[in-house]
């Protein structure tokens, strides 16, 4: 039996209007800056070679965080409640994000969450410095189906990082979380890439593009949007959400990997939208070991195809429900998520060849293409 987790968005909300706020939402003021302290000698001993290893790596962890810290940011945004019991009250979200400079655009603009600022106008967010500036944004763009905003904020002068090769990322690598977890500005905590390529997770219904880094690093509430670092300082990966049973970390987060984000955020800048391909047809939360061996599969891998929409690329190219997608051009398909997001990123118009699995032996077919945006409004969440 598969054991499911709740899946929980990292930013904090709290009502405003009288309303005590549940989630915590007090401030560390930084103090004046402290002066390194001497290194600690450390006494010989027939371990001294692992004890001098963990010392450069926490000189690593600190070398990263004083180079990272002043990139990172907190933000709030004002909007009205969507929920039933507190529909058109304001709300306060609250989340993290970090600084980034894009050649060619100007201003400095900032990565994090659109569930963090979604409904919200430029005017309704601030996004507060780690020298305790607060601005507001000129602009914003959002992306509902990977749950990811740009602002930008008109200043040059603002520190930022650099974005790093998620594609690169290892699993048992070293990783740096950095957010605002209960509104604890500038917390850094530790890990290591515990898995790619996570999608299978639940993040409610606007969210269609799924395609995590499963870490172990500390992220709580209000922790969305801020970046999941190497031990290069570059950012790998944006936090979004966590796994829990309880409500708080439970030692699984996931986050969006950067080369996601990279190209998300150069249509929504070039076009001020993100332009997706899909073929108009529904396919299975998942495919089990069970259904893999009652369709004669060997491998319990693919994406299961439940329903056909009428008159979409996917009728025109005759896939059938019951049938099983197991490439795209030669890709493997790992899974449901992994098909959605490969459909997802050709441009419309695109012809692609697929393998389809049906009556127990392998089918070629190809299929054009069409423009999601066009059809939105007829198809649902799982439809790539």
């Amino acid at each position: 039996m598969r054991r499911v987790l709740t899946t929980l968005f990292l930013g904090g909300c709290s009502l405003l209007g009288g309303m005590l706020a549940v989630t915590l939402s007090y401030r560390i003021t930084p103090t004046a800056s402290a002066q390194p302290a001497a290194p600690v000698p450390i006494a010989p001993s027939s371990n001294e070679p692992a004890a001098v290893e963990a010392v450069r790596l926490s000189e690593r962890f600190e070398q990263v965080a004083r180079r990272v810290a002043p990139s990172v940011v907190a933000i709030e945004a004002v909007k009205q409640s969507t929920k039933a019991e507190s529909k058109g009250k304001m709300i306060e979200e609250s989340g993290s994000g970090v600084l980034i400079r894009v050649a060619g655009q100007r201003g400095i603009l900032v990565v994090t969450n659109n569930h963090v600022v979604s409904a919200a106008a430029a005017t309704q967010i601030t996004v507060s410095l780690a020298d305790n500036r607060i601005l507001r944004p000129s602009q914003v763009w959002t992306d509902p189906e990977s749950d990811i905003a740009i602002l930008r904020l008109d200043d040059e002068t603002l520190n930022t990082i650099s974005l790093g090769n998620s594609d690169t990322a290892r699993v048992g690598q070293w990783v740096l979380a950095f957010g605002s977890p209960f509104g604890l500005n500038q917390t850094v905590t530790h890990g290591i890439i515990s898995a790619r390529d996570r999608g299978q997770i639940s993040l409610g219904g606007s969210i269609r593009i799924k395609d995590f880094l499963q870490t172990d690093a500390a992220i709580n509430s209000g922790s969305s949007g801020g970046p999941l670092v190497n031990l290069d300082g570059e950012v790998i990966g944006i936090n979004t959400a966590i796994a829990t049973h309880s409500g708080s970390y439970s030692g699984v987060a996931f986050s969006i990997p950067i080369n996601l984000v990279k190209r998300v955020m150069k249509q929504l800048l070039e076009k001020g939208s993100v332009a997706r391909g899909y073929l108009g047809l529904k396919v299975a939360g998942s495919l089990e070991a069970s259904d893999a061996t009652r369709l004669g599969l060997d491998k319990a891998q693919g994406a299961l195809v439940e329903a056909i929409l009428p008159d979409t690329p996917a009728a025109t190219a005759g896939i059938k429900p019951g049938d099983v997608v197991l490439e795209v051009d030669g890709s493997a398909i790992r899974d449901e998520n992994h098909f959605i997001n490969l459909i997802s990123a050709y441009p419309a118009g695109q012809r692609v060849q697929l393998k389809i699995w049906r009556e127990r032996r392998a089918l070629s077919l190809e299929a054009i293409v069409g423009d999601w945006a066009a059809g939105l409004s007829r198809f649902q969440t799982k439809t790539p």
